[in-house]
């Protein structure tokens, strides 16, 4: 079936060039944002810093609610909620804490018609109003651990927002917990930074690689922070989750304590955790071509369309759309409730259908027309690469799922690779200089210097230590100080 040019668009040696996306290596940021407009994804809000999740962006963030907040389940966590306003006070205990939020926060000073006689935050995360109320849930050794996650909105003033990436007002989950012991903590924290990365490579086909932060981006209050850094397609790092080992900074500002077994009153050990809507922009960067955007198909809300296609509107409606509902219901068995979806815009001309659900990220096309109907078979197109394969109606329940699939393992193997190729080693500052000035991408390289040396990197070549990664435990001479015993690091200019 040939595909019919779409309004909006032309055909240029057979291939489909969209008008509405500005390509990738002419403006990255215009495509990033034209591909959100083009797949529906997200819109300004009038508050500036602020954006509107449309339906289709929503959809995307319930899946990865829905598949995280399983996993989190079965770790043992369950979920509550915090308010959203915050005592200005709670913060001003925790003095890193407030250091490192202040110039983020968004203050109420009044309500009612009246002055507040406090002040109150919006809350830019919960450490510190959660730590209050532990340190009055806990009293006993027995009453830990607390293990609690909420999902919910956070604000943190922006200056330059960018939709999904950095936004004043966003979405995200937020884990914090309360442990007897040190070790406890500090094996919740891993095993959440764990959580986040078997997630995020299993379902959001996204490479990861789960590290320690450095001193200089550790979040404020924190002992130790880890996190799952990304590469995007123009080769900047993404962070796109991090878990913190509080120590026990947080409860002792908050008076989380604890009697042990042996009657003696101890401090608590915490941690928090968390996730953002973020992750979603990190999926458009990740995988997204010039023609819109592309989700990978365990993430998808649709994983795969239906198009029944025809001139005679007699035999479209009374043999071929009835035959596609029964392919959708054969898939939706399979794949889940609403998870295939038959498109009845009969009123638009095939291209505008086909393209419409190439631009919102649909992995998989089922195009369902009178030669198909006369073969018993419908025409796969992939979203990935656009390879085309017929499958017999006998057959979908199984090969409909084996290439969705296919297609999510590609995707991840072509990340993957493509990191891979833009990560190099650096044994010098000139080095790195070179090879953030060419490409840019990762840079590797050892390094064992403090605050002040991070500072002086990033001044000179834009560049941060997005972290120490822990399945490399290599030590050498550091590039910039000549220390030695210096840990292995990952620099990168990041969102």
């Amino acid at each position: 079936m040939s595909l019919v040019p779409p309004s909006g668009g032309t055909t240029i040696g057979g291939v489909f060039m969209a008008r509405n996306i500005t390509p990738k290596d002419k403006d990255y940021s215009q495509w990033y944002l034209d591909v959100i407009k083009a797949a529906e994804l997200a819109d300004y809000a009038p508050v500036r810093g602020c954006m509107i999740i449309r339906p289709n962006g929503y959809a995307v963030w319930e899946s990865i609610m829905s598949e995280m907040d399983r996993r989190f389940k079965e770790t043992g966590h369950v979920n509550a909620y915090f308010p959203l306003l915050i005592p200005s006070s709670f913060l001003e205990k925790e003095k890193e804490h407030v250091e490192g939020f202040a110039p983020e926060c968004a203050v109420v000073t009044h309500a009612g018609g009246e002055e507040l006689e406090e002040p109150l935050v919006v809350r830019p995360t919960s450490e510190t109003v959660i730590g209050y109320m532990y340190s009055k849930w806990v009293q006993s050794w027995r009453d830990l651990p607390l293990l609690i996650n909420q999902w919910c909105n956070v604000m943190r003033w922006e200056m330059r927002p960018r939709l999904f990436l950095r936004t004043s007002e966003f979405l995200w989950q937020e884990g914090h917990t309360a442990h007897a012991t040190r070790a406890e903590a500090m094996e919740e924290t891993l095993k959440m930074l764990e959580v986040y990365r078997v997630f995020m490579e299993e379902i959001l086909a996204l490479p990861v690689i789960a590290g320690e932060k450095s001193e200089g981006e550790r979040f404020p209050g924190a002992d130790n922070t880890y996190t799952c850094e990304a590469m995007m397609s123009d080769r900047k790092a993404l962070q796109a989750g991090t878990s913190h080992f509080l120590g026990q900074n947080f409860a002792r500002a908050f008076d989380i304590k604890f009697q042990n077994p042996a009657g003696e009153l101890e401090f608590a050990w915490t941690t928090s955790w968390g996730t953002s809507t973020r992750m979603i922009g990190a999926v458009v960067m990740a995988h997204s071509d010039d023609d819109g955007l592309i989700l990978p198909p365990r993430l998808a809300p649709v994983k795969a369309v239906i198009l029944p296609i025809s001139t005679d509107t007699e035999k479209l409606e009374k043999e071929i759309l009835p035959r596609a509902r029964e392919i959708a219901a054969v898939l939706n068995r399979v794949l889940g409730p609403m998870a295939v979806q038959v498109d009845t815009d009969f009123h638009l001309r095939p291209g505008d259908r086909f393209f419409r659900h190439l631009q919102k990220g649909v992995p998989l096309r089922l195009e369902l027309g009178e030669r198909e109907m006369e073969a018993g078979r419908v025409r796969a197109v992939r979203r990935d690469n656009a390879e085309r394969s017929d499958i017999p109606w006998d057959s979908v329940g199984q090969t409909v799922p084996e290439l969705l699939e296919t297609i999510q393992k590609a995707l991840y193997g072509k990340a993957a690779a493509f990191r891979e190729a833009n990560t190099r080693h650096a044994a010098s500052f000139d080095e790195m200089k070179t090879m953030l000035e060419d490409g840019g991408g990762f840079v590797t390289a050892f390094f064992g210097g403090d605050r002040s040396d991070e500072k002086a990197i990033k001044e000179a070549t834009g560049a941060t230590v997005r972290c120490f990664p822990l399945s490399d435990e290599r030590r050498g001479t550091c590039f910039f100080t000549g220390k030695e015993d210096a840990k292995l690091a990952i620099f990168a200019r990041a969102y």
